[in-house]
């Protein structure tokens, strides 16, 4: 139960149904009690011919309705003098809200009349008027004006929040007044207070979300005002319970009388309270909190004194928006500046992960973490108290593995994710975004267990107490402080926080695509340019091998018919024309091979490996005739491929470890493959001269050599057709060597 008003808010509250079963307070229909409170008269009017279609008239209100009202019209059935008052009843009374008619007085007695539109019709209340109550607003209105003064010059939510429950209690002289706040989950704090000795303080208590459901926080939401005036009154039923204009029971949301559940009339009296009023504070359309007033004797508060404190609530409502609002436009702007300076640093990076890296207190300043990770292309960098790199994969495992959110939010990972209390000394509050919907790419950030008590009014775990029988749920009896140690949450992220992250997230993504959008034009260019180079070098090798072969011919020729009558020394030079000659000629052929791979059309098929190696392998033993090599050939899977460029990797492969192995006695050439899920990898393994692993990332280029031509001859070009072969095939080639231990090429093709 909560020390704040609530007339219809009791989850314990219960009627007995024609199965004797308790109805929880969610499902109590609150809107329609069919009854009012005593001090005063509730009347139903057609709008058409101005007839009472019901009626509730209580004790007080005797003296104004003249008899049984109902079928009569409103006119005749109240006392003489309210025919003024009722002139254009049906034009002053509008859409939404609540009229005051004005006071119907008879001798010493008088009443208010009020009046609102409900169910197609008009509901007209008479409520007995004190004999010592303002006469107007105007004369609580000095009282208004004191708390507009002091609220211009109190700021903060403690300041204004106080001044309103001192006002009000001035106002309406009740024995306390409360001001009590929503989280975001709906359990409630009381913030501010004001009171006498004659109650007891509530001041910093927490209440459950249970204790106002949904539908009764629907009805302070339409409903700014709620008077109960005697917590022991006996409620007047309405005549007849039905509506005979539409069918059903009348709705009295807005109705100044209107009955509450008994249960909750129960709670006062436990409570120890006598009579209570209610103001809801809004926040736009949206409950904020309430002024809640409380008395241990039974009171009525006026309704001149009502509209004061009515008004105070929207005031304050206003204000409270104000400042809240004013102090998120001052958070966001600080993180805009913040959000600024990481673009910068992303836009002026070569990948988005170093500038956020590099940029780490500002992206833990962006969401007020201690801790922060980025996961991007399987690296995982961590910033300030962050979890470890296998926890935070784990935590991005269980992220990928849930519906992919923009950003998702948590205060409480243990409540959330399978074994995050392990989690809880840096990552009980995870806030993160996705970067990529195809990816594992996130940004994320931490915020350690923060442990907190909290006070609640009663123990929140016990919301009714059943009776004897069970037929009936009673409210509890027990207000008594009921501490609870709040574990395995952290400070909740704010919406500013999250709002700025997303906004980060898109920014991301722009940068991503952008440079993108960079990449696949350069690529195009690079294509484009490839194209042309092929083109040339194709051109110009085909072209440079007739002029070779006629160098080499003619040298050739002048040596044979000329050789005698030249000296040593020119048929020397004639001797290093002719190799040269051959040596470009070679060349040339070797770059018009290179250049057809990147021009020819691949024709894959089903290429049998142990047919293709063992025919490259009869005609290097007819090449290496009278050296000592051994072949060692194991079983090799079968692969789709062009088999054309398939045989020539294999054979320069092959011919490689040949030569760099012809200073070996043995020569051992290793020839195997093995199976991934993904890929074939064909492996030619020898004990030649190995290299330098330091230069391993020139093995593959065109022209690159690791070795003097004078000790291995070659152009430089073979292993560069091996890498395009591969990489037409969708595949990729690597060595591993040490020098004078040999080397290992690996050629890998795609299974797809």
């Amino acid at each position: 139960m909560t020390a704040h008003e609530a007339p219809e808010s009791r989850v314990a509250g219960s009627t007995l149904t024609g199965a004797d079963r308790p109805v929880p307070c969610e499902r109590e229909p609150i809107r329609v009690p069919g009854s009012i409170q005593p001090h005063g008269a509730l009347l139903v009017v057609d709008p058409d011919d101005g007839r009472v279609l019901q009626a509730a008239v209580g004790p007080s209100a005797a003296t104004a309705v003249l008899g049984d009202p109902v079928g009569r019209p409103l006119v005749e059935a109240l006392a003489a003098g309210a025919a003024p008052l009722l002139h254009d009843l049906d034009d002053r009374i509008p859409s939404t809200g609540t009229a005051h008619l004005g006071l119907l007085r008879l001798g010493d007695a008088a009443h208010h009349l009020i009046a609102h539109r409900a169910d197609d019709t008009i509901v007209v209340e008479l409520e007995r008027a004190l004999a010592d109550e303002p006469g107007s607003f105007d004369e609580v209105y000095p009282h208004v004006r004191a708390f507009l003064e002091a609220v211009q010059r109190d700021g903060d939510v403690a300041a204004l929040t106080a001044l309103a429950a001192r006002e009000v209690r001035r106002i309406t002289g009740l024995d306390r007044v409360l001001v009590y706040r929503f989280d975001s989950e709906w359990n409630g704090e009381v913030v501010a207070e004001d009171r006498n000795e004659r109650l007891p303080s509530y001041l910093g208590l927490h209440f459950p979300a249970a204790d106002i459901p949904a539908q009764a926080r629907e009805l302070y939401r339409l409903n700014r005002l709620r008077l109960i005036s005697d917590a022991g009154y006996t409620p007047t039923p309405l005549r007849p319970a039905v509506n005979p204009r539409t069918g059903r029971p009348i709705d009295l949301s807005f109705a100044v009388l209107r009955s509450v559940s008994p249960v909750h009339l129960e709670y006062m009296r436990n409570m120890g309270t006598g009579a209570s009023m209610s103001i809801s504070l809004m926040r736009g359309d949206r409950l904020w909190g309430l002024i809640s007033c409380h008395h241990r004797d039974p009171a009525v508060v006026p309704y001149h004194v009502r509209t004061a404190c009515d008004f105070i609530g929207q005031v304050l409502s206003l204000q409270l928006a104000a400042d809240e609002s004013t102090a998120v436009a001052d958070r966001r702007g600080a993180l805009r500046a913040i959000q600024t300076r990481l673009l910068a640093r992303m836009a002026s990076a070569e990948q988005y992960v170093d500038g956020l890296v590099a940029s780490g207190d500002d992206l833990l300043a962006l969401a007020g973490a201690d801790g922060a990770a980025v996961v991007a292309g399987g690296t995982i960098a961590r910033i300030g108290a962050a979890p470890s790199g296998h926890e935070v994969q784990r935590l991005v495992d269980w992220l990928a593995g849930r519906e992919r959110l923009d950003v998702m939010a948590t205060d409480s990972l243990a409540a959330t994710m399978p074994g995050g209390e392990a989690l809880k000394d840096l990552a009980s509050g995870v806030l993160a975004i996705s970067i990529s919907q195809l990816h594992d790419s996130y940004v994320l950030w931490f915020r350690p267990e923060v442990i907190r008590t909290v006070t609640w009014g009663g123990d929140p775990r016990t919301h009714a107490e059943p009776s004897a029988d069970g037929l009936r749920l009673h409210p509890r009896k027990s207000f008594a402080a009921w501490r609870e140690t709040v574990r395995l949450r952290a400070r909740a992220w704010e919406p500013a926080e999250i709002d700025a992250v997303g906004e980060l997230r898109t920014a991301i993504v722009d940068i991503v695509l952008r440079k993108a959008e960079e990449t696949a034009a350069l690529s195009e260019r690079l294509t484009s340019i490839n194209k042309e180079l092929e083109a040339f070098s194709y051109s110009v090798s085909h072209d440079l091998r007739a002029p070779f072969r006629h160098i080499v011919g003619y040298a050739q020729l002048l040596k044979k018919y000329e050789g005698e009558r030249l000296s040593e020394r020119g048929n020397r030079y004639i001797d290093t024309i002719v190799e040269s000659a051959i040596s470009a000629g070679t060349l040339v052929d070797d770059l018009l091979g290179f250049s057809q791979m990147g021009r020819a059309t691949l024709t894959p098929v089903s290429v049998d490996m142990n047919a293709l190696v063992a025919d490259l392998r009869r005609r290097a033993e007819a090449d290496t005739h009278g050296r000592n090599v051994v072949w060692r050939t194991a079983p090799l899977a079968a692969t789709r491929a062009d088999p054309i460029m398939l045989r020539l990797a294999m054979q320069n492969l092959i011919d490689n470890a040949l030569k760099f192995s012809r200073h070996r006695d043995p020569a051992v050439i290793e020839i195997g493959s093995t199976e991934t899920a993904e890929e074939t990898i064909y492996t030619v393994r020898d004990n030649g001269a190995g290299f330098d692993m330091a230069y391993v990332g020139k093995l593959f280029g065109v022209f690159q050599r690791l070795h003097r031509v004078e000790e291995f001859e070659g152009t430089g070009i073979g292993l560069a057709n091996v890498k395009r072969i591969a990489e037409r095939h969708g595949g990729r080639v690597w060595a591993e060597g040490r020098v004078d231990g040999g080397a290992a090429f690996f050629f890998a093709l795609p299974k797809r």
